[in-house]
């Protein structure tokens, strides 16, 4: 019997996340909540550690504080088996220049790999909604024989623009060509109407791994990213296959939400994947506890609902309330709230997404709006009502008509 592989887990989370502004103001884009009581970094690390990986590192770069400490609170490993989740910051090992991409971050963190001396390298994203059992994708790496392993989500040709696209070559299993954004792509043999769209996961052997950042790094015109330079250099090489996400059995999921997969890079994005959360039979199911997200267990006593003081009765209809939150006479309906909000009588929270230590006064209304935490609504005040007032307050509001409040803004009526 050969000795099983030593499997590392690499997971990038050194973006500035720009388009997710202003959530991003004073946070990484990983650290951003999402769903209430998780941030996005969680659905990363469960999926690894729910796959059996128990030795992962997270690559962190901007604004990492509140990342770096939510992965040291919550994701602690037992050490008696080696077993670790580790944060590990730009170190500079190789001069003073922070990354200058995901491929610089690896080899900038080279150290890693010479320490633990794996056979197999996984390395995903951090920003990433979705469920996926790794071992799978590894059982088909190692059987193909290929160096590196690209995993693919089926999404319809129209949207081919906004991905990095693999053009599959079925019979072989190998990667033909990685098209960045195609305005022409064509569509898989069995499914004409649909791309291969890149996940932002990969599988490397560790050798290869090692040798293809390490030539990208010496490489003057180079722009050192994992899908635009170390995809192409093993697919060049015909080194480079590809995993169908179409493949992957996740314990636990249903017809409705097997391969959900979304980039929630955006504004609107972000907005939408909460309101996948919420219907009766969720487009993403939380309550998979075959397949459970972790997160750091907040330490608050249950969610309430109450009368207000003049007896008015609220109601949650189609929303996420999270512990700790108390919600007094207040009209709720396909919302996600974060823990230890308050809210006052009379109010309504419709089409929106609350952080945690939220306040919103009695009488107000907050529609298809995000709160960051610690926003305070005086009493009254109203946010995503009028769109030019909420812009004359220097809030961002998309073009579908989202308001984005930072985070501990105080509103007044």
């Amino acid at each position: 019997m050969s000795a099983p592989k030593k499997i590392f887990g690499i997971i990038l989370a050194g973006g500035e996340g720009k388009r997710l502004m202003p959530l991003t103001a004073d946070r990484a884009k990983p650290a951003v909540p999402f769903g209430g009581q998780y941030r996005l970094i969680d659905f990363a690390i469960s999926n690894l550690i729910n796959s059996g990986l128990r030795q992962i590192v997270v690559l962190t770069q901007y604004k990492s504080h509140s990342l770096d400490r939510h992965i040291s609170q919550t994701w602690r490993m037992s050490a008696l088996l080696d077993s670790y989740v580790a944060s590990v910051p730009a170190q500079q090992r190789l001069g003073k220049r922070w990354f200058s991409g995901s491929a610089d971050a690896i080899l900038q963190s080279m150290n890693l790999l010479n320490d633990e001396k794996p056979d197999i390298v996984v390395v995903i994203g951090a920003d990433h909604v979705y469920r996926m059992d790794f071992r799978q994708m590894l059982d088909a790496h190692i059987e193909s024989g290929a160096k590196a392993t690209v995993a693919g989500i089926r999404q319809p040709i129209a949207m081919a623009s906004q991905f990095g696209v693999i053009d599959a070559d079925s019979e072989t299993g190998r990667i033909k060509q990685f098209l960045e954004k195609p305005t022409d792509a064509t569509g898989l043999d069995d499914a004409p109407h649909e791309v291969l769209a890149s996940m932002g996961n990969y599988i490397f052997d560790a050798d290869a791994l090692i040798a293809a950042v390490e030539a990208d790094g010496e490489s003057p015109t180079s722009g050192h990213d994992m899908g635009g330079d170390i995809v192409p250099y093993f697919v060049d090489r015909g080194e480079a296959g590809y995993y169908d996400m179409k493949q992957n059995e996740v314990p636990g999921s249903s017809p409705r939400d097997r391969s959900y997969w979304r980039d929630v890079g955006t504004i609107d994005s972000f907005f939408d994947a909460h309101r996948d959360l919420i219907s009766t039979l969720p487009i993403f199911n939380l309550y998979n506890m075959e397949w459970p997200i972790h997160s750091q267990a907040v330490n608050s006593p249950p969610a309430k609902f109450v009368r207000d003081s003049v007896g008015r009765i609220g109601n949650a209809i189609d929303s996420i309330v999270s512990l700790g939150s108390v919600l007094s006479g207040t009209h709720l309906e396909r919302s996600v709230v974060g823990p230890w909000t308050l809210a006052g009588g009379g109010s309504t929270i419709t089409d929106s997404v609350v952080f945690d230590h939220v306040q919103v006064g009695a009488g107000s209304r907050v529609h298809r709006a995000i709160l960051d935490k610690n926003v305070v609504l005086a009493d009254g005040a109203t946010v995503g009502v009028d769109r030019e007032r909420d812009l004359q307050r220097g809030f961002t509001v998309t073009d579908s008509g989202i308001t984005v409040v930072g985070k501990g803004v105080f509103i007044e009526r």
